[in-house]
């Protein structure tokens, strides 16, 4: 198998749905069973996955080895052009792929893990149904603790946690004057104000817009779940502005956001007719980077920051573990200053009044150093003389 021999390939079938095809067997019903279970991007994302990786490997499904999945991850790091198990260019990198391994042409850690994760998925579902023996991606490496602890191995890949950027509020203004009609000023403020992902934006229907209570129906959230949640009135009145005056009468698609000119005019807009939209707006503003999930990430900073309830926080950006909101924690600056100063002064307060701190009898002040924060000596906080009595 080679790179030359298959590629992604797009259709749609008789319901009108994507249709995701590699021109080889076992790849495709993957993919098929892939498009039961997830949505149409996350087929199309691991069809490229998958290209990648058998493109870089050079070897039919059933001959992947272990060693051959190392030298994957080696290739696709460094960039070189070989990976050391006869394949093709180890750096093959997709169109806008951010660029972060330990090579010049090397992926990101992210890219890497994706990757990985789509080979996985692939063998353990032929694994499942014995078309091999093995999945050949391990799960990690193993290590002297695994023994007592299972599960505690080292992951293939590091990714470290980066906090995401967010827009200050004068940028926002900015990002807004530069928008051209109501339906981008609409898009945008489902995001910044409502904390809208770019799928979930694209995927409104006009049934899904409760104008009476200013909420949103999400029918087609992130892993399929769905939620009713609030949004300001700026974006209520920006959409009436756009049905009003924008968009085209008579559409047969139910879609809120369609495309106003072109050969496309009147079909739902895609993802990357948004992010066009929204690239030409950062350029008219002069903003370095402005993405659909920076908004999405600054709205949800600004919930927090304002004192909204980090489970509210959960449920108004659809996360499915509270761990992913967290992260909004970190990026409140205002949350985090104001718990570390009422520390601060209850600390700064204990100290004050602790007796080891007292003036000596002499008048001098103490220099004995204050105690340990709730230990009220040396002694207790296991210091000092009969300390070792104890151990």
């Amino acid at each position: 198998m080679s790179g030359v021999d298959f590629d992604v390939v797009r259709s749609r079938n008789l319901a009108g749905e994507v249709v995701v095809r590699l021109g080889v067997v076992l790849l495709d019903e993957y993919l098929e069973f892939l498009a039961g279970r997830c949505r149409a991007n996350t087929v199309l994302a691991a069809a490229y996955d998958l290209k990648v990786f058998f493109t870089v490997v050079g070897k039919p499904v059933a001959e992947v080895s272990t060693a051959d999945v190392f030298a994957f991850m080696t290739a696709q790091r460094g960039g070189r052009p070989d990976g050391g198990s006869g394949g093709g260019s180890g750096g093959l990198r997709l169109a806008g792929e951010p660029v972060g391994g330990t090579g010049a042409g090397g992926v990101s850690a992210r890219t890497l893990r994706r990757r990985l994760s789509s080979v996985s998925g692939l063998f353990s579902f032929l694994h499942a149904r014995g078309d091999v023996v093995v999945n050949p991606v391990p799960r990690g490496l193993p290590t002297r603790r695994e023994r007592g602890r299972p599960g505690q191995g080292v992951p293939l890949v590091r990714v470290g946690r980066t906090l995401p950027q967010v827009l200050s509020p004068s940028q926002v203004d900015v990002l807004n004057r530069s928008l051209r009609s109501h339906r981008d000023r609409a898009m945008v403020a489902a995001m910044v104000l409502g904390g809208l992902r770019r799928c979930e934006v694209l995927g409104l229907r006009l049934e899904d817009l409760r104008f009476g209570q200013r909420r949103v129906f999400i029918a087609e959230g992130k892993g399929g779940h769905q939620r009713l949640i609030p949004v300001s009135g700026t974006f209520f009145t920006a959409v009436a502005a756009y049905l009003d005056t924008e968009r085209p009468p008579g559409l047969r698609t139910e879609r809120v956001f369609v495309a106003l000119k072109g050969p496309r005019r009147g079909m739902p807009l895609s993802a990357a007719g948004l992010d066009e939209i929204l690239d030409g707006a950062r350029r008219r503003a002069g903003l370095e980077r402005a993405t659909c999930h920076q908004l999405r990430h600054t709205c949800l900073t600004r919930l927090r920051e304002a004192g909204m309830a980090l489970e509210a926080v959960q449920a108004q950006a659809g996360h499915a573990s509270i761990e992913s909101t967290r992260i909004y924690l970190h990026l409140a600056d205002d949350w985090l200053a104001g718990q570390y100063r009422t520390a601060a002064e209850a600390i700064d307060a204990q100290l004050l009044n602790d007796p080891l701190n007292d003036p000596l009898p002499d008048g001098s002040p103490g220099d004995r150093g204050p105690a340990l924060v709730g230990l009220p000596s040396g002694r207790a906080a296991g210091f000092g003389p009969g300390a070792g009595d104890r151990r």
